[in-house]
């Protein structure tokens, strides 16, 4: 059979099954694949928080969406054009998400009565018209693999579990994938099961050579490579790359790295990555709790090394405490915050961006710390790095905010140089700093570096340099306990000039001129609200963007900015908590918030839809 192949220039598709059916495996491989090949891509996976919720039911479907293109792309997109669903809930579950028109394969193994009955469907959708407004493609892929895999050494269950990469081959059939990556992958990931990793393969080639030969797949697809600046790109989460961010702030400082961290979702993978690269003099503990990981971390930047400690909401607010201990005693603590729906346990899997004003005041007493936060999966390097310049060089703990999205989705990373890592090198007290009233020379923990406000870092056993540490207040200069209104006032101004006067950019704004709304986000909105304006520029309808990294302190020119604009937009994955600060901070600005807490992020469409109510309603 001769099939027709068809250039695009972009697809999105999403994989959905049960959360057993390895959703999450095929969409990262067909992602490994996709960046082989040199297409943009971004992606979204979404998974219930269950370990295994119940099989076949709506709350247990997980899903992988990826977005590639042949040009710059900056979300997952909104709505996907191909949708393999591996399961009656799985369709009942996407299908509203699904392009008019779009690709819908069906694994039709699964559609049998009790199946339906499970996710509420009166009739099998396949058999009765509901999905004839869209491509209709049925493949019985459980039998198709168990039939394909009948010749090795494995059970019949064992074979069905292969079902998804046998929708992987035939995906990457599709449009004109390679499967090499995945391969080797898989030798890689069942060394010591040989039969198990054959019999993957062999699904993997089985779903190929189907796409190749069923007549309903008479059309495969082409999407040729991005154009990207020149380098060497590779496939990377948020999660990767705020851990290959710590290793390299722990080269350019010249400093032994700690890791302090207790396992909670999304931020887990961070320390599962970093404890691979003890090479790098990278230590890592999984403390018994929240508390003893901030606490050891802390202990870490008080013995002269880089002090880091992960987590999620929950966790940050355990480790509050043992962060305004830091604030107290002026040491560098880098503390990063994946961010996910709560409030309590909330939805652990989901994502939301409602951290941001625990990170400004969830601390008891005045205990200002920095804060920065990063736009994109592959930005979470380079925000890491500057997390740790303001932590070393300023002495305090700086909260990075990340979340779920950025946490697990992927982009392509051009690869840095390693000679063009900042120069984060700290000098640590070695010497005598003052003198007494009979002059002889004394140390003074507390006597500050007249620019940056930071005090001395005095690694323990330093000979001479003793000094008293602990939660109670210090006297200024001495170190010495200190209950004294005055010096307190003192210390307590001196904490947040510190924090204030940390020298950060000035905020760039993107103006395409004739226009005096401005959309300002912070996070991982970077990407919907970017394709947003996008859409919207292309239709003609101009609007300014801007984009906060650094909330605590914020840029010298965001007064300046947001007075050239009659309206300024802040869309946001919570009930307006920028919004609050800069109605707060800059009074008389016109903050309009477009705010959703749905787990999910936004997308392009609906943000462009709402700019331009804005817009039109001047």
């Amino acid at each position: 059979m001769v099939n027709t192949v068809r250039q695009l220039d972009r697809v999105v598709i999403r994989f959905a099954g049960d959360s057993g059916d390895g959703m999450q495996l095929t969409g990262d491989r067909f992602t490994a694949e996709t960046a082989k090949l040199g297409n943009d891509l971004s992606t979204l996976p979404n998974y219930p928080a269950e370990i295994r919720a119940p099989a076949g039911t709506l709350p247990g479907v997980s899903s992988f969406q990826i977005h590639f293109a042949d040009s710059d792309i900056l979300t997952p997109g909104d709505e996907p054009e191909v949708l393999v669903a591996m399961n009656p809930a799985a369709l009942k579950a996407n299908l509203p998400d699904l392009k008019s028109g779009g690709i819908v394969i069906v694994n039709t193994d699964e559609f049998t009565k009790r199946n339906l009955t499970k996710v509420g469907y009166a009739a099998n959708p396949v058999e009765d018209g509901s999905l004839d407004d869209y491509q209709l493609i049925e493949v019985p892929l459980t039998s198709l693999t168990i039939g394909a895999l009948e010749d090795y050494d494995i059970g019949k269950k064992d074979a069905a579990r292969s079902k998804n990469m046998f929708a992987l081959g035939l995906l990457s059939w599709m449009y004109s994938r390679t499967t090499g990556v995945t391969e080797d992958f898989l030798k890689k990931k069942f060394a010591a099961k040989p039969d198990i990793a054959e019999a993957n393969i062999a699904a993997l080639k089985a779903g190929w050579n189907y796409g190749e030969t069923a007549e309903s797949f008479a059309v495969q697809y082409e999407i040729p490579p991005a154009t990207l600046p020149a380098g060497t790109y590779r496939n990377i989460t948020g999660n990767q790359a705020l851990a290959w961010g710590v290793i390299a702030a722990g080269v350019a400082s010249d400093l032994p790295v700690f890791l302090g961290a207790y396992p909670i979702t999304p931020a887990s993978d961070i320390l599962h990555e970093l404890s691979k690269h003890k090479r790098f003099g990278v230590t890592t503990v999984q403390a018994e709790d929240e508390i003893a990981a901030v606490g050891a971390a802390l202990g870490a930047s008080w013995g002269g090394a880089l002090g880091v400690t992960t987590s999620s909401g929950p966790g940050i607010a355990l480790k509050s405490e043992t962060i305004s201990l830091a604030v107290s005693l002026e040491l560098p603590l880098v503390v990063i915050d994946v961010q996910r729906a709560g409030p309590s346990t909330g939805m652990p899997t989901k994502t939301e961006q409602a951290d941001l004003m625990m990170a400004m005041f969830g601390r008891h007493g005045e205990a200002p710390i920095a804060i920065v936060a990063p736009q994109s999966p592959s930005d979470c390097y380079e925000a890491m790095l500057e997390a740790t310049r303001m932590a070393l060089h300023y002495r305090t703990p700086v909260m990075l905010l990340s979340d779920g999205y950025i946490a697990n989705g992927a982009e392509p990373w051009k690869l840095p140089d390693p000679a063009d890592l900042p120069d984060l090198s700290v000098e640590f007290a070695t010497e005598f700093n003052d003198t007494d009233s009979s002059g002889n020379e004394i140390f003074l923990p507390f006597k500050r570096d007249p620019e940056t406000l930071a005090r001395p870092w005095a690694v323990p056993g330093t000979p001479g340099l003793q000094h008293r540490i602990g939660g109670i207040e210090k006297a200024d200069g001495t170190g010495d306990i200190s209950y004294d209104p005055a010096n307190h006032d003192h210390m307590v101004r001196t904490r947040a000039a510190k924090i204030a006067g940390i020298p950060v950019p000035d905020l760039e704004v993107e103006d395409p001129g004739d226009t005096d709304v401005l959309v300002l986000g912070w996070g991982s909105t970077w990407g919907p609200i970017g394709a947003a304006v996008r859409g919207l520029r292309d239709r003609g309808i101009p609007i300014a963007r801007a984009h906060l990294r650094y909330l605590n302190p914020m840029p010298a020119n965001l007064g300046e900015v947001l007075a050239r604009y009659d309206k300024v937009v802040v869309p946001e994955m919570n009930l307006g908590q920028l919004s609050q600060l800069l109605r707060s901070g800059f009074p008389g600005t016109d903050v309009i918030g477009y705010n959703k807490v749905r787990g999910l992020p936004f997308t392009s469409n609906e943000l462009q839809d709402a700019l331009e109510e804005v817009i039109k309603n001047g």
